[in-house]
């Protein structure tokens, strides 16, 4: 089983356009939990775009794309997709060659990660993947009159299907390489929290978790654990009450607003749900060129100490802990995209330490 301890895991995208030189600077810098990289430099590796590849009625003109749930074949299409689905759900050997598995139009990242691990020691941890949710996908991705996606009841069903297998897809290719461990998917989800704003009319509480627990569900049944990241502030309730095994938060930015929902939070604790801290801040580049990773460590000493003060001793916190940066990178700078990288590290050895000293 994955003991978390405090070891350091990163968020997917880079600003690089080279997938080898990415995979190779992420076993550099992120030994213990390699990742799959995701360049949104590159055209259909943005967030939205990247896992759609294969949705009946996806239509694309250079960078725009749209689904045309109207043309005369779109029923066939929608046919052949729960053919296909449940096809594949009776015998999964069906999924490497299918629209539900990882193609390299959007996600080359996967398969020259796959190359690579093929031929280096296992000296890793355990192994991470990454897929953008179904609300965030669903909103993002519009119809041919530009209404979002998610709204169309089959439209949303056929989305988080597609979601679910391309998950588990990650969790069996990954697992033949992560050894004894199980291997980490991160549900990019920063709409699980924003349910409730302008941008979210008409959509439910039941429907935002109903579609992320299918996703954490597919990824827990092919032996892996599932993560949710979300890197905005809003209404923790939903992921808290999810089964998800692991929550990626911003802990810089938006810690205080988290343990607002203390009593969520204790009960996600004492169930063994692990907590990946966002410590290391991405979104402001002023802010990251300016700190250090003693300054970042002893903030999050200090909220640890919080944390404490809800029932749990600092040795249990930390078994259930991860070291993360607060979001991806893709937007920064190269260099300072490295400094993300080595400033995780650097806090999770320095909290390591701490954990060895308990």
């Amino acid at each position: 089983m994955f003991q978390p301890r405090c070891l350091p895991i990163l968020i997917g995208s880079l600003p690089l356009t080279d997938h080898q030189e990415a995979v190779d600077l992420i076993r550099a810098e992120a030994p213990q939990i390699p990742l799959w990289p995701q360049l949104p430099a590159l055209q259909g590796e943005g967030m939205v775009r990247q896992f759609i590849s294969g949705f009946p009625g996806l239509c694309q003109e250079g960078s725009r794309y749209w689904v045309d749930s109207d043309s005369d074949d779109f029923e066939t299409q929608m046919t052949s997709f729960y053919a296909e689905y449940m096809d594949i759900e009776e015998d999964q050997t069906l999924q490497a060659h299918s629209r539900f598995c990882l193609s390299d139009d959007t996600t080359r990242g996967f398969s020259v990660f796959l190359q690579t691990l093929k031929n280096i020691p296992r000296n890793h941890t355990t192994l991470k993947g990454q897929i953008t949710g179904p609300v965030t996908t669903g909103i993002g991705v519009k119809d041919r009159q530009g209404k979002s996606i998610f709204y169309d009841d089959n439209l949303r069903d056929m989305l988080v299907k597609m979601l679910a297998l391309k998950a588990q897809c990650q969790v069996r290719e990954l697992q033949k390489y992560s050894g004894a461990a199980q291997p980490i998917i991160f549900i990019d989800e920063p709409g699980i929290v924003s349910f409730g704003s302008s941008a979210f009319v008409g959509i439910t509480k039941e429907m935002v978790i109903d579609s992320v627990s299918e996703v954490i569900e597919a990824i827990q049944n092919a032996g892996g654990l599932a993560g949710v990241h979300i890197c905005a502030n809003g209404d923790w309730s939903p992921v808290l009450a999810s089964n998800t095994d692991i929550i990626s938060f911003d802990a810089y930015f938006y810690f205080d607003n988290f343990v607002l929902y203390k009593e969520q939070l204790t009960a996600y604790l004492q169930r063994g749900g692990i907590l990946a801290w966002g410590i290391v801040p991405t979104s402001d580049p002023a802010i990251l060129h300016n700190t250090t990773g003693e300054e970042l460590f002893a903030l999050w000493v200090k909220q640890l100490e919080h944390l404490q003060e809800f029932g749990f001793t600092a040795q249990q916190l930390m078994e259930q802990t991860l070291i993360a940066p607060s979001c991806g990178t893709g937007s920064l700078p190269t260099d300072l995209a490295i400094k993300v990288m080595r400033l995780t590290a650097e806090v999770s050895s320095k909290a390591r330490a701490l954990a060895d000293t308990l």
